[in-house]
This record gives C-alpha cells, structure tokens and sequence, in this order.
C-alpha cells in the first residue's frame, strides 16, 4: 500500500528529496504523496526513506491504497521503465 502523510506534517522539507519516485510534492497546506507514483521504496530501498527522514512521524500506510509487496514492486518496474 502507498503511504500519505498526516496533518501533524509540519513541513520540514527533508520527505521531498528522499523519494526516489518523486510521489512527494508540496500540497495546499502539507506535503502530500502521490499513491500512483509510492512504491513505498520498493525496489530502491529496504525501507521508505521518506518514513526514515520524518521527525514527527506523521507518514503511516494507506489505509486507502492497498497494495501488496509485489504489486509495489510491478508499480516500481513501470516507474522505472518509463523513466521517472
């Protein structure tokens, strides 16, 4: 499953670089991840980077996008293939 960030964001900045997707982006008033573009890392790393990085811990699963390990890693292959 893709991940989102809470409201207790506190937008620090340090999610945004680490993702290797580019599913993080700055939204109205949080950042905000793009469930089409998280892999949840897979395929780059062993862990969400972005996970690692938050000091408030405001950045679970989503309950919302449900995605099994390799479902993540199919998303990451496309990704991949297409450049992003």
């Amino acid at each position: 499953m893709s991940l989102f960030i809470t409201d207790e964001c506190i937008n620090c900045d340090v999610c945004e670089p680490e993702c290797p997707n580019g599913a993080i982006s700055q939204g109205e008033e949080i950042y905000v991840i793009d469930p089409d573009l998280c892999t949840e890392c897979v395929g780059h790393f062993d862990t969400p980077q972005c996970v690692e990085v938050c000091p408030v811990d405001c950045i679970p699963k989503d309950p919302d996008n449900v995605e099994s390990h390799d479902q993540l890693y199919a998303k990451y292959k496309v990704l991949v293939s297409a450049g992003n």
